[in-house]
């Protein structure tokens, strides 16, 4: 059963392949979605990746919590369910 993380704080610089990157020196990453403002096409300095397996969903939100990435310190967790 897959994971899906949440990355909080991002630099609005950040990109989804450097998301992706940094997330696979952790594991396999099934999908990345950088949040995208709709007006300006920039970024809201949050994403979602996605993680087929959960060990290794773990061990990313261990590893880069609280980790220094561009100038902001990211929070990353697992991501809530949306209720429907």
């Amino acid at each position: 059963m897959q994971m899906k993380i949440i990355i909080l704080n991002l630099d609005r610089s950040t990109t989804k392949e450097e998301l992706v990157v940094l997330f696979e020196e952790h594991g396999s990453v099934q999908s990345c979605d950088l949040v995208l403002d709709k007006a300006t096409g920039k970024s809201k300095g949050f994403a979602f990746v996605e993680m087929p397996k959960p060990g290794e969903a773990k061990f990313a939100i261990k590893n880069l919590n609280n980790k220094k990435v561009a100038a902001n310190r990211i929070r990353v967790r697992k991501a809530k369910d949306k209720k429907a």
